[in-house]
C-alpha cells in the first residue's frame, strides 16, 4: 500500500515550480515535516514495506524516492528552502534548479493518493509506452514490464532519474503511438 505525504498548503501561485531536492539519507520525513510547517508546498510520496529483524517483523513507510523531496515553491522562495535543516541542494540542470514539469508529479500524484500499490523500480530510458485505458491512473503514459505473468507500468520522474512500479491489468493498458 502506498501513502502519501504532503499536501497542497496554499492555492495555486503563478510562477511557482516543481523542484526535487536532496536531502541528508534517511531524513526525508522530518524536513518534509519542517518543510510543511513554514507553508512550503511539498511531496514526499511513501509505500509500505515490510521490515523483518530475528525476532519480529514491522510494517514501516519509506520514501519511494530515497534521498529527494519535491517542492513547488516560487522563485524567490528558494533560498528559504535551502535553509532548512537537513536539506543538501536542489537537483540541477546547467547549473540552475531544474523545474519538474507539473505533469509528471500529477501523475505520480494521483495514482497513489487513488490508492494504487508503489514500490521504487529501477530507471528505465527504453521500452514499450503504454496509456492506461481505464482504472485510478487512466490517461497515465509509462513503460510497461513485465514480472512473473504480472504487469506493470512504470512511471518516471525523469529529472532525477528515478522510478515507481504499480501493477496493472493487461488488459487496463493501450500502446502508445
Amino acid at each position: 500500500m502506498a501513502k502519501m505525504s504532503g499536501r497542497a498548503l496554499c492555492d495555486v501561485r503563478v510562477g511557482s515550480f516543481w523542484y526535487a531536492l536532496y536531502t541528508n539519507p534517511r531524513h526525508e520525513k522530518k524536513i518534509a515535516e519542517q518543510l510543511e510547517q513554514n507553508r512550503v508546498e511539498c511531496l514526499l510520496p511513501l509505500y509500505r514495506s515490510i521490515r523483518r529483524w530475528k525476532d519480529r517483523r514491522k510494517q514501516v513507510d519509506l520514501p519511494l524516492f530515497p534521498g529527494y523531496i519535491f517542492i513547488k515553491v516560487l522563485s524567490s522562495e528558494r533560498l528559504k528552502v535551502l535553509r532548512t535543516p537537513g536539506v543538501v541542494k536542489f537537483v540541477m540542470f546547467m547549473g540552475e534548479p531544474a523545474v519538474i514539469p507539473d505533469r509528471e508529479i500529477e501523475d505520480l500524484r494521483s495514482g497513489i493518493v487513488n490508492g494504487q500499490a508503489a514500490q521504487p523500480h529501477p530507471y528505465l530510458r527504453a521500452g514499450n509506452r503504454v496509456r492506461v485505458r481505464s482504472g485510478p491512473f487512466s490517461g497515465v503514459e509509462g513503460i510497461l514490464v513485465r514480472r512473473k505473468e504480472k504487469f506493470r507500468l512504470v512511471l518516471s520522474i525523469h529529472l532525477i532519474q528515478r522510478s515507481v512500479a504499480v501493477e496493472l491489468e493487461e488488459s487496463e493498458v493501450e500502446p502508445v503511438a
